[in-house]
């Protein structure tokens, strides 16, 4: 029998280990920064048990999200650019790594594997793009072959498309992860990201895998960070100082809320493709509301996030002794969580760190896992989730 080359005997070897150390690397579509979680596992499925051993938000400068932006949930972009974008955000994404590393004193050699998200350019279920004969696309860009090469660590990467070849959307991922670290016989529970696109996991306390429920809800960050760039030239509502400051336009909101997406058939996907700026325009036009304060814009768009994930809370689960553990950025905003303590006042309200899991670290964390489970997991058996483990392996040399 002829030997294994150095790297399939190398994947092997890693694949068998008791313990890894890993890292995920998760950029979402708010184009805030990298984050990089260094994490370490054993084991595998419902039995892994998981340390987050350094954690680093990189935040990207201006010149790199205009960048981004040129192709960036756009239905026609350059293709050259696109092209260019894919190795160059692959090697860059590396060299984020490299100085990560370099600053938690760190030898690359010491790394097992990265699992790296990619950047979403565009997500394309079949709900939005209504193209006949086509399926559900997304596409994500970073180059993972440049990420390996540069770094010289084994790269997983390209996670959704074996969810979308399975009959999936592409999102969200977060299931499997919030399944495997979240789940708790006896509780009820959600995990809710809010991101730029806010999404959730509930986790029932019989934890019969077909009462699980994954989906995405509607806009997280997305619409209030893009108003704060439009109207006050600023990244995001730091300390919902704007929203605080406004009124909510009911009108408007209900305006908002008018739309096919929060009545679509669960799952369901979404992201800034349908959610932008172009959708609060319909809305202000629909309801009459072109001419309110550009404060009051940002208070009823943050009402608006708050509403769309009470809505879908209230319909769908009892709100007895249910527990919600939230994460992403939108956690961190005192607007969106006090409206959804108003909104669910018999919900139990915390941050997935009570869970022993970072919230601003959670995204990638999970992919870190994700990253895990394709080198020695086996596919999990969520209700009508796609079982299949995810991720294409790219080599260092």
């Amino acid at each position: 029998m002829l030997p294994l080359n150095h790297n399939l005997q190398k994947l092997f070897d890693v694949a068998r280990k008791d313990e890894k150390l890993g890292i995920g690397l998760m950029s979402g579509t708010s184009l805030d920064g990298l984050d990089i979680a260094l994490c370490r596992f054993s084991g595998n499925g419902m039995q892994t048990k998981f340390e987050l051993v350094n954690y680093i938000t990189t935040p990207y400068s201006d010149r790199f999200k205009q960048k981004i932006k040129t192709v960036f949930a756009q239905k026609e972009a350059d293709l050259e650019k696109v092209c260019l974008l894919n190795e160059y955000v692959g090697s860059f994404h590396g060299t984020l790594v490299l100085q990560a590393l370099a600053k938690w004193g760190i030898n690359p050699v010491e790394i097992d594997f990265i699992a790296s998200h990619g950047q979403t350019i565009y997500h394309a279920p079949r709900r939005l793009h209504k193209t006949v004969g086509y399926p559900n696309g997304t596409l994500q860009i970073g180059d993972a072959d440049h990420l390996a090469v540069k770094t010289g660590i084994f790269t997983i990467s390209d996670f959704r498309q074996k969810h979308l070849a399975a009959g999936g959307e592409g999102a969200p991922l977060a299931l499997y992860g919030d399944v495997i670290l979240g789940s708790k016989t006896g509780e009820d529970r959600i995990l809710l990201n809010i991101g730029g696109i806010a999404n959730l996991t509930y986790l029932p306390a019989d934890s019969n895998s077909d009462h699980i429920l994954s989906t995405d809800i509607g806009p997280g960050n997305t619409l209030i960070d893009a108003a704060c760039r439009e109207y006050f030239n600023l990244l995001y509502d730091e300390d919902s100082g704007i929203a605080f400051s406004g009124e909510v336009n009911y009108e408007l909101l209900d305006a908002l809320l008018d739309h096919p997406f929060f009545i679509d058939t669960l799952p369901k996907t979404t992201g800034p493709e349908l959610f932008n700026l172009e959708y609060v325009h319909e809305a202000q036009q629909q309801s009459g509301t072109e001419g309110i304060s550009n404060e009051d814009l940002v208070c009823t768009i943050s009402a608006f996030t708050a509403r769309s994930i009470s809505d879908f809370i209230q319909t769908n689960f009892k709100a007895d002794d249910l527990k919600l553990f939230a994460s992403g950025g939108g956690a961190q905003n005192p607007y969106v969580m006090d409206a959804l303590e108003q909104n669910l006042p018999g919900v139990i309200i915390a941050s997935t760190s009570k869970l022993g899991i970072n919230p601003d670290a959670k995204e990638a964390i999970l992919f870190a896992l994700l990253g895990n489970e394709a080198l020695c997991g086996e596919p999990l058996h969520i209700g009508n989730n796609p079982a299949v483990l995810m991720g294409k392996f790219s080599f260092a040399g």
